[in-house]
């Protein structure tokens, strides 16, 4: 059986500070839910594995074609690193309200404590409503001691920096950065295969039974980068054709913008490719075959096409990801 551009069902995961642009704007699966906060696109999250959608491999998971195919899926390097285990986890996120201001473990910590990767990610804005904002870093140098001071007198967030954020923002999240997404934005994620979360503070929120969220405070102490840094936001160029926005150990990602048929060679590189559609719609030609893309697809090329046609209907925005 050939391989192809693959796509999977989405994975939607209700949260109380979803919303409901994931089926209007994205066209996700979401009934009449309101609250639906993330669709998960490729994932190998135990428990969360993504099924093939379409073609010949429809019904199969990510894990038993990686455990068939390997590096002719995946990358032979990746493959010997990662054996079975997809390392990246892709979604797209609908903040109806504030996330909860949170920080990720690294692959030290995360492994210590849970066996688990660590949780390095990055986010493109697809759309933010006017005036919307994110948390990323802090406003100054601090210090665990001075942190603690803030977070037990209420003030955290005087601490923290927040961003204005527009259309085609990017930001880059190493773990260890306390941060939290913004009411109003609708954002593609790209992370490391990791579900670890500590959850700092919750702007004291509670479910429908008058209930808390649990907090991760004292896990969450070790975790962080205290850190101050000049910048937080990307910088790159959003009227170039082709943008490198994300460059780490963990995954490669370039913007790619696009109004006549490109043809993109792959066989540089030692891993497979994702696609994340977020503007427009098209067609991807590969040896043997075609498929379409449309404004919220995901898409995984593997590492055995080497070459693919990319032809828009009109002005598209692209994600490209690789892992390094």
């Amino acid at each position: 059986m050939n391989l192809y551009p693959l796509k999977f069902t989405p994975i939607i995961k209700e949260k109380i500070w979803g919303g409901s642009k994931l089926g209007t704007v994205l066209e996700k699966p979401i009934g009449n839910s309101t609250v639906s906060g993330e669709s998960w696109e490729i994932s190998g999250v135990e428990g969360n594995i993504s099924v093939v959608s379409e073609g010949e491999l429809a019904g199969r998971s990510l894990v038993e074609l990686i455990e068939e195919f390997k590096g002719d899926l995946i990358g032979e390097k990746v493959y010997e690193q990662f054996g079975n285990k997809f390392p990246l986890l892709i979604k797209f996120i609908d903040a109806n309200d504030d996330l909860s201001i949170q920080v990720h473990p690294d692959d030290e910590l995360g492994m210590k404590r849970h066996n688990s990767f660590g949780k390095t990610e990055m986010w493109y804005v697809v759309s933010a409503d006017n005036g919307a904002t994110l948390i990323s870093g802090f406003n100054k140098e601090t210090n665990k001691d001075e942190y603690l001071k803030y977070f037990e007198s209420g003030r955290l967030t005087d601490l923290l920096n927040r961003e204005q954020v527009f259309d085609d923002d990017v930001f880059f999240l190493p773990a260890g950065r306390v941060h939290t997404i913004g009411k109003g934005l609708l954002i593609a994620e790209i992370q490391q295969t990791s579900d670890i979360t500590y959850r700092i503070y919750d702007f004291d929120r509670v479910d429908a039974n008058g209930n808390g969220r649990e907090l991760h405070v004292e896990e969450a102490i070790d975790a962080i980068d205290y850190s101050f840094y000049p910048e937080y936001k990307t910088s790159y160029n959003k009227a170039a054709s082709e943008s490198e926005i994300g460059n780490s150990a963990y995954f490669v990602t370039n913007r790619l913008q696009i109004s006549d048929s490109v043809e993109r060679v792959y066989s540089e590189f030692d891993s497979c490719i994702i696609l994340m559609c977020l503007q427009g719609e098209g067609s991807i030609e590969f040896e043997g075959g075609s498929i379409n893309y449309k404004l919220g697809d995901s898409i995984l090329i593997p590492n055995k096409v080497s070459t693919v046609v990319l032809t828009p209907d009109y002005l598209t925005k692209l994600l490209e990801v690789r892992i390094p």
